[in-house]
């Protein structure tokens, strides 16, 4: 008996999507992600791409959070933030800002405060009385280093400053469209976004009635609200029009879950030191995933229709300039770590 997935995109509502599972199928041991995404052929080079965006990003990052007094929250704050990472929420954002013609400039600031933000998110996900994990990006985590006063305070350091930084440093816009992305990122990050996602999942470990629907909720939550904020975020700053904003709006969505889905792929197929942060705890704690859910054919079928939804919704705009979000679809679907 097969496993049956429906994924419906409503282009009119902001909704979360809906999944149905009929079956969980045995799990084979391994999953390799079949090559689904057709990206078209153009001159882009995606590592070229990649590595003089984050190193854009990194640069703005240091300059935005410079060593001060107190010192050691501006360390600890600095610590999480500079640790490295692939700076795909911020890469996006200035990715979506230019796929609707707009400059560069005119995004980063938001691109830089998502990466607050989710660095925050990181800091307190990993906390004792969260998540409980002492690795984060090869490194021990903010806790372990600082303390878990410290890291609570630098979570929330980072959480100000990225409204501060949205607001204050976002050049060549219109203050309406401004206005219009802080009430994304504040959405996202809130008790109905990124924090709703939290609680639940905490609420979950353990428990075995967590069905699709609410393992999609919390992930919608948790991790795919952030991710689209950045994009929707960028096409509103790059002058993005009412039906651009919702088209990557939902290739966002799609993208987010996605996200997600390989992760918890990863979890179970990746060691600690393929992935920079611990290996099986998922499983260890007995929370509710998709492969555990699906099977790790299911999920691996499942992220294939993430991908095919996402880039559908590229093909209304010029092929070259959305050559990067083409490329970071099948980036996040194929990513190692």
């Amino acid at each position: 008996m097969a496993l049956l997935f429906h994924v419906p995109i409503n282009k009119s509502q902001h909704l979360p999507m809906k999944i149905h599972a009929t079956h969980v199928t045995p799990s084979p041991p391994q999953i390799t992600l079949e090559p689904l995404l057709r990206i078209p052929k153009t001159s882009f080079k995606f590592d070229t791409y990649m590595t003089e965006k984050a190193k854009l990003v990194n640069d703005a990052l240091e300059q935005a959070v410079p060593l001060q007094e107190p010192l050691k929250i501006h360390e600890a704050m600095r610590y999480s933030l500079l640790a490295g990472g692939k700076r795909v929420r911020p890469i996006l954002c200035l990715a979506s800002c230019e796929l609707v013609g707009g400059l560069e400039g005119c995004a980063m600031a938001m691109a830089l405060a998502v990466e607050m933000v989710h660095t925050m998110s990181l800091i307190h996900d990993d906390l004792p009385c969260m998540d409980n994990d002492d690795l984060r990006r090869g490194k021990p985590t903010n806790h372990k280093v600082y303390g878990d006063d410290t890291a609570v305070l630098a979570g929330d350091a980072l959480l100000s400053l990225a409204f501060e930084h949205l607001a204050t440093q976002t050049i060549g816009v219109g203050p309406q469209r401004v206005v219009h992305a802080i009430s994304e990122l504040a959405s996202a990050v809130g008790s109905l976004g990124l924090v709703a996602g939290q609680i639940v999942d905490l609420a979950s470990e353990g428990k075995q009635n967590v069905d699709l629907n609410k393992l999609e909720y919390i992930h919608i939550h948790k991790t795919a609200k952030l991710l689209e904020a950045a994009v929707v975020g960028g096409a509103l700053l790059g002058g993005g029009k009412p039906d651009e904003v919702e088209r990557v709006r939902q290739y966002a969505r799609c993208i987010g879950l996605l996200f997600q889905v390989v992760d918890d792929i990863l979890d179970v197929t990746k060691s600690s030191a393929e992935l920079g942060k611990t290996a099986g705890k998922d499983l260890l704690s007995d929370k509710a995933t998709y492969p555990k859910l699906m099977g790790l054919e299911g999920a691996e079928e499942f992220a294939g229709e993430l991908v095919a939804k996402a880039v559908n919704e590229l093909a209304y705009f010029d092929t070259a300039r959305a050559a990067p979000l083409y490329h970071l679809a099948h980036y996040i679907a194929y990513r190692q770590n």
